[in-house]
């Protein structure tokens, strides 16, 4: 993705921004006590959108980086938290990690501004509301959301894969192979990767001209292997059943080949299936799976590389970024049987 210059924020911009005055703004960045807080506020808010860090006392430097990852830390967080932690080291900075599943209930944002061990935060796929990242954000706190969960509000530097992109390109595969009735098995309704993939699951059925039908159309609370198990027996004791099965990850996918196994289904002799994210599970099952590869590490690296321009006081020109993604073809999608066309080639990917 193509990424604008970047500019040091002065405090000459703050006071333009804020209508103050350059004095009253460094009274503010230096941490002077005859400040009013109405006013600090302004300052503090002016800076959140201009992308500039958090005044501290002359003399302080934080070292740790605050990383939120309120899931298990499996192979797919695993792999963006730990990109995190190798890309702040050389830096001197240090990971204070805030992990688990329990962690999704602890309210911690709001004191992060108080911490004066943390410069800085990467917050992964986080469950608060757009309105407290909004508070932190204006508060002039720097941080990054990788994957968000929802929408991200204006001026909040986020990190995704291309969702959309991804979901249309495996979709699309299934197509070419001559699969038309698909089911669907999608992930959590309020993530913004669910809604991004499932429309982009939709687009190629559209294009060749298939409304789909609704009842080859599940969605989950949670995208695990038991839940996606669930939902494709669901699909394929359909008294029509699909031909093929797009899952919201490898995961869920996984679930599904052994729903089809107890079936005795052959996949992809009797039908094709497709996951998402390229996890290790997706080459250590039989058959090995189709599926989309999200740069995992590489977002983890971003995000850094973005929390280390807004610390050193750069304005963001691009403060959404999407990683691309590959579509990955192996031996778990063929040719649907008496379709007339061709197979691709297992192994082979497509960018």
């Amino acid at each position: 993705m193509k990424q604008g210059g970047e500019k040091r924020v002065t405090v000459r911009d703050v006071a333009a921004q804020t209508g103050l005055s350059i004095a009253t703004v460094s009274r503010v960045l230096n941490g002077r006590a005859n400040v009013a807080p109405h006013t600090r506020d302004k300052v503090l808010s002016a800076m959140g959108g201009l992308g500039r860090q958090a005044p501290r006392r002359r003399g302080d430097r934080a070292t740790g980086i605050f990383v939120r990852c309120p899931y298990v830390l499996t192979d797919y967080f695993g792999l963006i938290v730990s990109a995190v932690a190798e890309a702040l080291e050389p830096h001197g900075l240090q990971v204070i990690l805030n992990a688990g599943v329990s962690a999704q209930h602890e309210r911690v944002l709001g004191d992060l501004t108080g911490r004066r061990d943390v410069a800085g935060a990467v917050l992964i796929l986080p469950p608060e509301p757009g309105a407290e990242l909004v508070r932190l954000r204006d508060r002039g706190f720097p941080f990054v959301v990788v994957d968000p969960r929802t929408p991200p509000p204006r001026n909040i530097a986020a990190v995704s894969a291309a969702h959309f992109a991804g979901a249309r390109q495996l979709t699309a595969h299934l197509v070419e192979l001559g699969h038309r009735r698909i089911g669907i098995i999608g992930g959590p309704r309020d993530w913004l990767a669910s809604e991004n993939r499932f429309a982009g699951y939709l687009s190629p059925l559209a294009d060749a001209g298939v409304l789909q039908d609704p009842a080859l159309t599940r969605f989950v609370a949670e995208p695990t292997t038991e839940l996606g198990h669930r939902a494709a027996a669901e699909l394929l004791d359909l008294a029509d059943r699909p031909t093929a099965l797009v899952a919201f990850n490898d995961k869920m996918a996984i679930g599904a080949l052994r729903a089809a196994g107890e079936r005795g289904l052959r996949v992809p002799d009797d039908l094709s299936v497709a996951g998402f994210d390229d996890i290790e599970l997706a080459e250590a099952c039989h058959p090995r799976l189709t599926t989309v590869r999200q740069p995992l590490g590489e977002m983890g690296r971003m995000a850094v590389n973005l929390l280390l321009r807004m610390l050193g006081g750069h304005r963001l020109e691009a403060l959404h970024v999407e990683l691309a993604t590959s579509l990955v073809i192996r031996e778990s999608t063929d040719v649907l049987h008496g379709s007339g066309t061709g197979t691709a080639h297992p192994g082979t990917r497509i960018h």
